[in-house]
């Protein structure tokens, strides 16, 4: 990362932190709004916003052609009444290109607006995703940032212990240099969670602008009910068919005629020996495939190889979202199962704690196993921490592939 970029990063966060440094509360409602107003998003709008005007600008004719010239003047002896076929002219002429190509043209150009449409709702999904996952993430930091403190608070509990222990005249030098490793792994954690917490909320300002201090929502699965239209990925892929359709109808409709009108209005000027006169001249113009061989035909051949791509993308696409959705589902799964397992060690470890509790109150046992079970509950619930958030991740995830219900 250059200086220059960090340093504007750096003066973002803190323009978006507010008056005290701090982050922006604000409802989760306000933040989904605020995601709305992604710059990615906005330039989506504007594209289906131009593909919707091109649309309606494919049906309309082109703009006709109005002349004025002279015709047969004379070069060595210039005048308008001297030599008969001299005239002066105005002409008028316009062309009608086919309707065929002009509606393929123009449901193409919706065909593309719909599609910018559905990729504009795939990234909308995708980007909240993204930010119900960050959200998470910044609970699981401020978690285990909590339990890290507490940790240093048992570390410095157990260093009583043990140098009371040795004051009695135990043996416990070794145990103190074990503490003090584990206090410095303990600050190297934070450190790394203050990392993650700045690369995080640079992640934040990037999709809202600001640094908010909004709870994480809760994230609930949905199901995928097996087709693959349901998918973000797949309707985009589908709308580039459609827009493939049109192209096809576009390359078809070449063979239709195109037509054409000129209307020519002729003055001659009165000479010595003929009179002056006024004229009209009509035309009426049509296109013929004479070349389909060499055009429309390699066109339409074309425009057919790019639909069976657009398809072959929806297959593709189908596949990706499937193993993707399908990927997260395992990601999630694993995750269930670790809080589990995590759980019950929790519950095996508060066991020993209370029975080494017993033995102590007895007067049989040392208070020192005691913090360490403490201590071994906090690692464990730290890893329970990063495990939930891995498992709203995932499950945030899953749901911006779908469309939502």
């Amino acid at each position: 990362m250059s200086s220059k970029f960090r340093n504007w990063l750096v003066g973002a966060l803190v323009m978006c932190a507010g008056p005290e440094g701090g982050a922006v509360a604000q409802s989760f409602q306000e933040l989904e709004t605020r995601l709305g107003d992604h710059p990615s998003l906005a330039a989506l709008s504007h594209q289906a916003d131009a593909s919707r005007e091109r649309a309606i600008a494919a049906m309309g004719l082109p703009d006709p052609v109005v002349s004025a010239g002279i015709n047969n003047f004379p070069v060595f002896d210039p005048s308008f009444s001297d030599f008969l076929p001299t005239n002066k002219a105005v002409g008028l002429r316009q062309e009608f290109p086919s309707r065929a190509s002009r509606q393929a043209s123009a449901g193409q150009a919706r065909a593309i607006a719909a599609q910018s449409e559905r990729v504009r709702a795939a990234q909308l999904a995708t980007l909240r995703g993204e930010l119900i996952a960050l959200l998470h993430e910044k609970r699981r930091i401020e978690r285990q940032r909590a339990i890290a403190r507490r940790r240093n608070e048992k570390y410095d509990e157990l260093a009583g212990i043990v140098e009371a222990e040795i004051d009695a005249g135990r043996p416990g030098v070794f145990r103190l240099a074990e503490i003090e490793a584990e206090r410095a792994g303990v600050d190297r954690t934070l450190v790394e969670l203050d990392r993650q917490d700045a690369e995080t909320d640079a992640r934040l300002v990037d999709l809202v602008g600001q640094v908010p201090a909004t709870p994480a929502p809760p994230v609930n699965a949905h199901d995928w009910s097996g087709h693959p239209m349901s998918f973000h990925a797949v309707r985009v892929a589908d709308a580039d068919i459609r827009v493939a359709n049109h192209s096809v109808e576009g390359a078809e409709a070449a063979w239709r005629p195109s037509w054409g009108a000129q209307l020519t209005y002729q003055q001659r000027e009165t000479g010595a020996d003929f009179a002056g006169d006024d004229w009209v001249s009509g035309k009426v113009t049509m296109t013929l495939p004479l070349w389909a061989k060499h055009s429309q035909e390699p066109r339409l051949r074309a425009a057919k190889a790019e639909r069976a791509s657009a398809e072959m993308r929806y297959q593709a696409a189908a596949r990706h979202a499937s193993a993707r959705y399908t990927s997260h589902a395992a990601q999630r799964r694993a995750a269930e199962d670790n809080i589990s397992a995590l759980k019950r060690n929790i519950a095996a470890v508060e066991d020993e704690i209370a029975s080494q509790l017993t033995m102590y109150e007895s007067g049989a046992g040392d208070y020192a196993p005691i913090i360490d079970g403490e201590l071994a509950i906090l690692k464990l619930r730290a890893d329970i921490a990063a495990q939930e958030a891995r498992r709203a991740t995932a499950i945030a995830r899953m749901n911006a592939l779908l469309v939502a219900p």
